[in-house]
Formats: structure tokens, sequence, C-alpha cells
């Protein structure tokens, strides 16, 4: 028998001790509801469920952040539809003005509120903001750093240039005979043929300079794009625009020397251009597209519209060159880097607005034919605000979805951070109800080992 080393004790003791730690960690799994409070709980768990932690907080963050995307959206929306409400009374305007019941005076009055209306429209553009954000100005867009680039299409981000790889021609015919002397009943009628399109025109004059004069106005009232000059007591017809043939035909005349059904033909050529971009080196070009043909002195190839200039446009070389810069709003709507969409929203001002000739800022409705001319400017600045309020509402529509599949991956992963993180607390009552029993019975146990030196006493007796 001994007494200095009560392994029953010890071992007691240390059976004891641990049931105790048990006990604690039991408890404290229950408090807290967790079943990994620190590190040593799961080492392996933890790590784990860390990182599915940052998962979720940046879905629910990503989820946050296409819901204030759709608000941006929205704000930008609704202030395009007052723009599309500004346009609808405009060309309400322009129809008004066209018909020749209006004096000039009623037309200057007309062109009066057209005015107001298109500077509400430029303040509507400059002053709708989100978080002082501006939206219709085209900060938030894809735009050149030059007003000739209309629209830069799916250009994107780079340095571009035009060059002429085929010259073009605006061809000229001149009449035979000698037409110096006229008198005061010279009339001549031409059938003008120009892509299959044929319009009659009419004109008179007493002199050579004012049948000059006279035709000219007939061509610009029938729209057409040639003009005649006065070439050594000749009539010469001269095209406006590169590659467009025509055949004029005298139908009828009085004048000597210009005999009806003489044909003349008009013969232009077309220029053919290249769009070249930048390349990574800062020096070098590389060919974006060719053989894109020129009619007059707008190039349009797959959104992109640029006004080029017509005075170049007869010779090979550079004709245009331009920055695009993208501006586009950046929404993060994931959790992770580089989970973003963009958002642009073109310039939708007075002077971005209309066809590629013409802007709705210089609309005139103080003349029958302007206020007719206007009707087809205003139709087209409808149609780009249609299309940028479709395009605004496919984004609305695309984040709405986000929205649903963010709220869904964060679910998903909340369920699966549950399962390891979380304590089963049916199951560690038991755990905790078992540590407590056991707790006690060595409690006991020690007390009896505790007792058992003094055995040792009963051989002193």
């Amino acid at each position: 028998m001994i007494i200095n080393h009560n392994m029953q004790a010890i071992n007691a003791h240390r059976q004891m001790g641990s049931n105790q730690v048990n006990a604690q960690k039991s408890m404290e799994k229950l408090s807290s509801g967790l079943r990994i409070n620190r590190a040593g709980d799961d080492a392996a768990g933890l790590a784990i469920s860390e990182k599915m932690r940052g998962q979720i907080r940046g879905l629910d963050q990503a989820s946050r952040n296409a819901q204030d995307g759709i608000s941006l959206i929205q704000t930008a929306e609704g202030a395009l539809n007052e723009t599309h409400s500004i346009l609808q009374r405009m060309r309400e305007l322009s129809v008004q003005s066209a018909n020749d019941t209006n004096t000039d005076d009623d037309r200057k009055e007309l062109q009066k509120e057209v005015k107001q209306l298109t500077e509400e429209i430029d303040r509507i553009a400059n002053t709708t903001e989100f978080n002082t954000k501006k939206l219709l100005n085209g900060d938030l867009g894809i735009a050149a750093n030059t007003k000739d680039v209309r629209e830069v299409g799916e250009l994107g981000e780079g340095t571009y240039k035009v060059n002429v790889t085929t010259q073009g021609t605006k061809g000229n015919v001149q009449t035979a005979g000698d037409l110096d002397t006229l008198n005061a009943s010279s009339k001549v009628t031409f059938e003008i043929e120009i892509a299959g399109e044929k319009k009659s025109i009419s004109a008179s004059g007493d002199t050579l300079d004012n049948l000059v004069n006279s035709i000219n106005e007939a061509l610009k009232k029938e729209g057409i794009a040639l003009k005649t000059e006065k070439a050594t007591n000749k009539l010469k017809f001269v095209a406006e625009e590169f590659g467009k043939d025509a055949k004029i035909t005298v139908k009828d005349s009085n004048i000597k020397n210009l005999n009806a059904g003489s044909v003349l033909n008009l013969d232009s050529t077309e220029v053919v251009v290249k769009l070249e971009k930048l390349n990574t080196d800062g020096r070098t070009y590389s060919e974006v597209v060719k053989d894109i043909k020129i009619n007059n002195d707008i190039m349009e190839y797959e959104g992109t519209v640029i006004k080029l200039d017509n005075t170049k446009l007869g010779a090979t070389g550079d004709v245009l060159s331009f920055v695009v810069n993208d501006n586009s709003a950046n929404l993060h709507i994931g959790a992770n880097e580089g989970q973003n969409m963009s958002i642009n929203i073109g310039t939708i001002d007075s002077n971005s607005l209309g066809t590629a000739e013409t802007s709705i800022k210089e609309i005139n409705l103080e003349s029958s034919k302007g206020a007719d001319s206007a009707i087809k400017v205003i139709d087209a600045a409808m149609k780009q605000v249609s299309a940028q309020r479709s395009q605004l509402g496919a984004f609305q529509n695309r984040l709405e979805h986000t929205i649903n599949n963010l709220g869904t991956s964060s679910e998903n992963l909340t369920s699966a951070e549950s399962r390891i993180r979380d304590v089963d607390m049916a199951k560690e009552m038991m755990a905790m109800s078992k540590n407590n029993i056991l707790q006690q019975a060595s409690q006991a146990m020690l007390a009896q080992a505790n007792q058992a030196p003094q055995q040792v006493l009963q051989l002193l007796r």
C-alpha cells in the first residue's frame, strides 16, 4: 500500500477534468448555437465556413448593388419618357407648320414653341442625376472625342482613323450649243432620274444667269442633289454627292440649242474607305473593316455613323482620326472580382438627336419645306430615344433576374455554411447531459479514491 501517489485519485481527477472541459464546451455550443466557436473546435471547418461567409455577404451586397442599378436606370428612363413626350409635341407642331393654311407669322409662333421645347430637352439631358451622377449628358456613354462621329456602334475604346482607299468623283455634264441669248419666255422642263427615282422640274428665265438660279431653286425644292452652273454660255449640271449617277432628259423646251429629247448622262463614282484601329504599339494601325462605300459624306457601318469631310473624300489618305472612350457605369453584381455589368447611356440632347445630317436643334418651322423636313428629323430623334429606353428596359430586366439569382445563391450558400458552423441543439443537449453525469460520477469516484489512503491507519492501531 502506498500513500504518496494515489493513482486512483489521480486517474479520477484526470477524468473529472476531461468531463468538465467537455461539459463546458457543450454549454458554450448550446449558448452560442454554433458548433465552431474557435479554430480549435474544427480548424478546417472554420476556414471553409469563413470563406462561405465572405461569399454570402458579397452576394447580399451584390444584390443591393443591382437594386441601386435599377434605381439609376429608372431615373434615366423616367426622364426619357418626358423627352419622348416633348418630341411628340414637336412632331405635331411640324405637321401643323407644314400645312400652307398657316401664314409666315403663324409659323414663327410655332418655331418659338419648338425652340423652348428644344431647350427643355437640353435641360433634361444636363440636369438628370442619380447620386450626383449625370445620366443623359454622355458621362455614362461610349462616345468619340469629336462630334463628327455621330454614333460609335460596337467599336469600343481605342484610337481610330478612316482612310480613303478609292477616290470618288462628283460627275458633271454640260449642254451643247450657245445659250447666251434667251428671251423672256425661255422655259425648260427636265426629267431627272437618280438611282431609279424620277422627278420632273420646270424652270424659266430671261437670261442664262436667271435660268440657272431658277433651275437650282427647282432642284432644291425637289430635294435633288444636283446644282447647275453657267459654263461658257452653256448649262452645266454638277453632282453634289459622290456615287450618284443621274440621267437628265429635256422633256419640253422652247430654248434654242436645247432640244427636247436630249439626254445628258452624269456619272459619279463612289468613295471607298477603310476603318483602322491603333495597335498596342501606338504606331501602327490594324484594319477593322475595309471597302465601306460612301455615297455622300456619311459613313455608316454596323451602328457606326461618321460625318466625313466632303472636301477630302475625293483623295486617298486619312480623312478623319478620332478616339472612342468608354465611360459606361460598371455595376458589381457578383461576390468576386471581375463580376461586373456595364450600363451605357448615350447623350440625349438636341445636338445628338436627329438624322446624321441634321439635329433637332437645327430644325426650322418657319417655312413649309423646313417643317416638312423637320418631321423626318424628329422621327429619327424619336427612334433614338426609343432605342435608348428599350436598352434601359433590357438592362433593368437583366438586373431583376440577377437579383433573383443572387438571392438563390446566397440562400444555398447559407444552408451549406449552416451545416458546417451551426450546432445540432438536440444532439449537443444529449452530449451535455452525458458530460454532466460523467462529471458527477467522476467527483464521486475522486471522493472514494481520496478515502483509500486512510486504510493505512488501520495498520497503526
